[in-house]
């Protein structure tokens, strides 16, 4: 199994972010994350370019500069404290995020053609849900999902799994384009764990022949690349909490988040109860 799609924390790091995946270094062609980290009173500029970006603080607040607005965003103590709000910022803009107290915040993004206004998501208007039960249970915030918040690519959403639970299961898959039944999305999983030492394992396997396949052990600051095949599940240790940020977007005109189960575990286990 290659590890090629499996990015540990600092491997891409730069003068400017922490972890810096862009279409390019992930072989693929929309979705994008960053995580920069800001010291007290510290500020990044950066240009939008072709994509969209949603900033979203995941320890602290920050203000985000863009079109002319200013938006101040609360953020968070920590990913597992709480949901967040966030700001997005449209494609060929510039944008500047400052923090008084510093903080660590993700740029998520997609490559996009149609340009949206920037935007201010209040964290109350962040749709959470319970999915799954048993050792399968887990609360997704769905900020950015395509239902609702709206992006002209971008998928985004945050999954917490309690230790010792799975997530993202059955295995699925969306990498193929099957109007009404599967949209084909490039996926980033961005992990933290609660807790020193704390580990977690993502599986993604072949839907095809010669298809993505890696087993990786992830801790806080990794990063798994999902361009195609079954992936799930998502396992957290036992007293360990797990989180992750899901990055999606794809070539298809219509925005949105269509899925195929793998039909061995969907038998036994009812889908996504």
């Amino acid at each position: 199994m290659s590890n090629e799609l499996h990015v540990p924390k600092g491997a891409t790091a730069d003068a400017y972010y922490t972890l810096d995946i862009d279409p390019k270094l992930a072989g693929w062609t929309h979705s994008g994350l960053r995580i920069v980290a800001l010291e007290p009173g510290g500020s990044h500029t950066f240009t939008a370019g072709d994509s969209e970006w949603i900033v979203l603080p995941l320890e602290g607040g920050c203000t985000v500069q863009v079109e002319g607005e200013t938006f101040q965003l609360r953020g968070r103590e920590s990913v597992f404290a709480s949901g967040t709000d966030f700001a997005y910022v449209p494609r060929d803009a510039r944008a500047q995020i400052s923090s008084d107290a510093g903080g660590r915040f993700a740029l998520a993004g997609a490559k996009c053609e149609r340009r949206l206004p920037a935007r201010y998501g209040p964290a109350s208007e962040v749709p959470v849900e319970v999915r799954g039960s048993g050792n399968c249970t887990r609360h997704v915030r769905n900020f950015a999902s395509a239902d609702a918040f709206e992006c002209a690519k971008l998928i985004a959403v945050e999954v917490i799994t309690p230790g010792g639970n799975w997530s993202s299961y059955p295995p699925h898959k969306h990498d193929e384009h099957r109007p009404g039944e599967e949209s084909e999305l490039e996926e980033i999983y961005y992990f933290e764990i609660d807790g020193p030492n704390g580990i977690g394992y993502q599986r993604v396997f072949p839907s095809r022949e010669g298809g993505s396949d890696v087993l990786a052990e992830v801790r806080s600051g990794d990063a798994v690349l999902v361009p195609d095949g079954w992936h799930g599940p998502s396992i957290a240790q036992p007293g360990h909490d797990m989180y992750y940020l899901n990055v999606m977007a794809g070539p298809g005109e219509t925005r949105e988040w269509r899925i195929c189960f793998h039909p061995d575990h969907v038998e036994t286990t009812g889908g996504y109860r």
